[in-house]
């Protein structure tokens, strides 16, 4: 996901990385062991990155307060640039929050170095059904077999689209079942260079941009069991080969251009026509006067196996040496349940993961077709993870902006990173 905050949280982040390193020397936690109850009342902290969100989490902490009086919520906001930086030193050293956001390229991680909390127990106690939320989120979550995060919310990708460019080329809005070529032709014929004008933006871009049109052509970034990249076969090359034929073509900036200015603000300021971005750009969008009614979303276009998005959403986890386990597994629960996504959902933050509390998020923003975010969890597939994703993003950016740039060509760009990706994940085992 690419939700960020900017909120300063000088004030959260000092104690975090304080308790981190008082409590070096601690025991490992990680019990599976029936949680005990806490003597009297007890302040649990809650973790999270986003300050937008701070309205909605404040109330699901308020209410929770309110059917366990001895439990207090505090919430730690800490800016998502520094988030894992913060949280891996504080986990490393005993001081993490007890509960806390996690996300798909770092939950196996965790999981892995023993620092988050089996959630067997509390999906037990809370009477939780995982049925209640996308699969490919459940399994997000889980690790050897054990579900370590329930799903918070979800992302899914959508084409927003300037209805005044089109309208100036009459050409008709995108339809909900439109397919690759219909986005490559509107793209070229949106295009207009005297005007400085771009039908599409075509970045060296992972969750909004490969990671869909990969598993659209029938390939996999990585495969399911996160030990093997998929980079190198033809369908991949496929994926990959729909947007550098945009940049070739002059129907996108090029990396440069986008490089010195932001296709997102491209976007925004009417150079570019469309823009593949996740669900998350509504709030923003609707959040600006001269783009709330001017422009709107679209499914992403249909490739040779269909109409694919990738899904990622935040977890809530339970960190693994808590000295509250008992409250911070009554706490995630509740967060779990079907309240707390409604009032996700009526905040209009994000779209919430629970089944049946997406309508509110929906209806939110009426001018926007948002339902075609919801629409699409049913041929989603997973955003792509290992053990330690990091090590081999960074790669992946390295190669694929060189193949953007035509520096390289793009099967043998592929090749070259499927054959170091593989050895990233090979040190992993």
């Amino acid at each position: 996901m690419r939700r960020t905050s900017t909120l300063a949280a000088t004030a959260v982040l000092t104690p975090l990385l304080v308790l981190g390193l008082a409590a070096c020397g601690q025991s490992t936690g990680g019990a599976t062991a029936d949680a005990q109850p806490d003597n009297g009342p007890v302040t649990i902290s809650y973790g999270i990155w986003d300050k937008n969100q701070v309205p909605a989490m404040q109330k699901i902490a308020d209410e929770f307060h309110t059917a366990n009086p001895d439990v207090t919520v505090k919430i730690q906001v800490t800016p998502f640039k520094q988030y894992f930086t913060t949280l891996q030193t504080a986990a490393a050293g005993g001081g993490a929050p007890d509960v806390f956001w996690m996300n798909g390229p770092n939950v196996k991680l965790y999981a892995a170095n023993q620092q988050l909390l089996p959630l067997d127990q509390t999906i037990s106690r809370a009477k939780l059904d995982l049925g209640n939320y996308p699969e490919a989120l459940v399994d997000l979550y889980t690790y050897e077999g054990k579900t370590y995060g329930i799903p918070k919310d979800f992302d899914t990708v959508g084409v927003w689209y300037n209805k005044a460019l089109f309208d100036a080329k009459k050409l008709a809005y995108p339809k909900d079942d439109w397919t690759w070529a219909d986005f490559q032709s509107a793209a070229r014929a949106l295009t207009d260079k005297t005007k400085g004008v771009y039908g599409a933006a075509a970045p060296v871009e992972d969750q909004a941009g490969f990671y869909d049109t990969i598993p659209s052509a029938g390939g996999q970034v990585i495969d399911a069991a996160g030990t093997k990249s998929g980079f190198d076969s033809p369908e991949a090359l496929k994926g990959i080969e729909f947007w550098t034929s945009l940049v070739k073509d002059g129907a996108s900036p090029t990396v440069q251009q986008m490089t010195d200015t932001s296709p997102g603000d491209l976007f925004k300021a009417g150079k570019v026509a469309m823009y593949w971005n996740g669900s998350w750009a509504a709030v923003e969008y609707n959040g600006v006067p001269e783009l709330k009614d001017a422009v709107n979303v679209a499914p992403v276009p249909a490739g040779p196996k269909g109409q694919v998005s990738v899904i990622h959403g935040l977890g809530n986890v339970i960190y693994a040496k808590t000295k509250h386990q008992d409250a911070a597994q009554k706490f995630v629960g509740f967060l779990g349940g079907e309240r707390a996504a409604q009032i996700q959902a009526e905040a209009g933050a994000v779209i919430p993961a629970y089944e049946g509390t997406q309508q509110a998020w929906v209806t939110s923003m009426p001018q926007f077709n948002l339902k075609a975010y919801v629409d699409e969890v049913a041929t989603a597939v997973p955003y792509p993870a290992s053990k330690n994703t990091k090590a081999w993003t960074t790669l992946q950016t390295d190669i694929l902006t060189k193949v953007w740039n035509g520096e390289v060509d793009a099967a043998t760009g592929l090749k070259d990173l499927a054959t170091q990706m593989n050895a990233a994940l090979a040190k992993e085992k």
